[in-house]
């Protein structure tokens, strides 16, 4: 890890302006020159896990183009997400605010509308703002793009990938007018379409797509993200773009040539899990891990291979777009005034723990990538300090040279980043929180939410995590609990959380997790005339 340069934060009073920081010489010469702001492209992936990106130690994916990011950004080894869910992952990303406090809980459930969200902020500041992709936040139903204007932007290309959004998808309505194979869902696998699945050859991956790659969701995501780049580089001012890919989450299509990538890696593949084994957690997680009519936790070994295989092609294939996405803000001139900041909204369990997906605080689901890039501003190499993606908001907001909002929870990483690096005091534990077991139906899934009873019988308000440097405390409703001893059980298998050697560290650990839930929203709940 990088030693921060020390010296006094640039951001004394968040109120400073870009015009008063350039008078002081604490703008580089480009902002200088300009004298405008700096843009910010933000790349978000769906259910990328932190460990599948080559330069965060795979040995078998290919992600090039991430590589490069990830040498010339500041590269955080421990980001966590403050909820391992698509909806309230994503709002704590654009309000810097923890779950409980933002208040959205659920996928598909709207989050209140007064909330304050980082592209308002940004538009408000005299930003262009755009969205290409997966928004999955909502102030309104239904999501639209007329809807997720609302949320702060001037242009939407919007598409949140499944076939209840598609109605408002402009993925879905541009690739009825372009793919000549229009009649074939874009998540529909070859082997399932008989004149594909005729001509496929023994060996084929089964999850290769029934759509070419030029008509994928991934590729057209980053055209569009292209596109819209040329278009607003060429204005006076500045930009925020949030280009947002749905991949890798599952289902694992992939199309050619993508598909075939890693069809001679074999996997080293989570252990098997048996029922007794997953009877050992939480009820919570036994209830998460077995819901349906055939829960996967014994999935057949050279199917899960194959899911390997393909969560991974999606990942190269994104990676590929995030190639010509960084290619083409080189080329409008404004690479070096732009911060690009590269995130997932949270992990993907692959099976670990007998689960697919994610909705749990495993490292799997909880740690994601996290780069940030600003030439000349940002000192790059790798942070192992640990960090909570509510930190990107103030992050954003103080390289920006505008105000920190009052009722962020995170802390703003540019003084530990920057190139002229101040006072930072590294966090000693990081949070998580969600409804554990998932509140959702559909298909053989009954998971509903009953006032008073909770979600199958396991009472909410919902699961806590507070993660150290060591050890992680996962507190649960009516008492239960895990207990992980990261430093000789990094893969979480021996829950100590009814050790009595351990009872210290848990009441420890425990009275913090309700000191957090007491102080964490201090500022909301002071009238601004009594602030200073």
């Amino acid at each position: 890890m990088p030693n921060p340069v020390s010296r006094r934060s640039f951001l004394q009073q968040s109120a400073v302006t870009t015009g008063a920081l350039a008078a002081a010489g604490e703008l580089p010469a480009a902002d200088q020159k300009t004298s405008r702001r700096p843009n910010v492209l933000f790349i978000m992936t769906d259910q990328q896990r932190y460990d599948c990106v080559a330069a965060n130690g795979n040995g078998i994916i290919k992600t090039p183009h991430l590589d490069a990011l990830a040498t010339q950004s500041a590269n955080f080894s421990r980001a966590f997400v403050q909820a391992p869910v698509c909806v309230p992952a994503r709002a704590s990303f654009f309000t810097g605010r923890y779950a409980h406090a933002h208040r959205n809980r659920v996928n598909y459930t709207p989050i209140d509308r007064r909330t304050v969200l980082l592209p308002a902020r940004l538009r408000e500041a005299g930003f262009q703002t755009a969205l290409i992709g997966k928004l999955h936040l909502f102030y309104y139903h239904p999501p639209s793009s007329e809807n997720a204007q609302k949320t702060g932007f001037d242009i939407v290309e919007l598409h949140d990938g499944t076939h209840r959004t598609d109605r408002w998808s402009d993925y879905a309505r541009w690739r009825n007018k372009h793919d000549p194979r229009r009649d074939v869902y874009y998540r529909e696998l070859a082997k399932d379409v008989p004149d594909l699945a005729a001509n496929l050859k023994p060996g084929t991956n089964p999850y290769r797509s029934a759509i070419d790659e030029q008509y994928t969701d991934t590729t057209w995501t980053g055209d569009r993200t292209r596109a819209a780049l040329r278009q607003m580089a060429k204005a006076d001012q500045p930009f925020f773009l949030y280009s947002s890919f749905w991949k890798p989450h599952s289902p694992f299509e992939v199309p050619v040539p993508f598909d075939s990538l890693y069809n001679d890696v074999d996997f080293e593949l989570p252990r098997p899990e048996s029922l007794e084994d997953i009877e050992r957690l939480p009820l919570p997680l036994q209830k998460l891990i077995l819901r349906g009519n055939k829960p996967p936790y014994d999935m057949d070994r050279a199917k899960l291979n194959w899911i390997y295989r393909s969560y991974y092609a999606s990942i190269t294939h994104i990676d590929r777009e995030v190639g010509r996405i960084l290619q083409t803000l080189k080329e409008t001139g404004q690479a070096e005034n732009t911060i690009v900041v590269f995130a997932s909204d949270h992990g993907d369990q692959l099976l670990e723990h007998g689960l697919m997906g994610k909705n749990v605080f495993f490292e799997a689901s909880v740690r994601v990538p996290l780069m940030v890039r600003l030439p000349g501003r940002i000192q790059p190499g790798q942070y192992d300090e640990l960090v909570e993606t509510i930190d990107v908001l103030p992050t954003l907001m103080e390289l920006c040279g505008l105000p920190i909002p009052e009722d962020c929870h995170g802390r703003s990483l540019s003084p530990l980043i920057a190139e002229k690096a101040g006072d930072y005091t590294p966090r000693d534990a990081v949070h998580s929180e969600n409804i554990i077991p998932e509140v959702i139906t559909g298909g053989s899934l009954d998971f509903e939410f009953v006032p008073g009873q909770g979600i199958k019988g396991i009472r909410h308000p919902d699961a806590k995590m507070i993660r150290t440097d060591r050890w992680k405390y996962n507190y649960y409703p009516e008492g239960f609990a895990e207990l992980y001893d990261l430093k000789n059980d990094p893969h979480e298998q021996h829950n100590l959380a009814n050790d009595p050697a351990r009872a210290v560290t848990v009441a420890e650990l425990k009275g913090r997790i309700l000191d957090w839930l007491i102080t964490a929203t201090e500022t909301d709940q002071i009238a601004k005339k009594w602030m200073v």
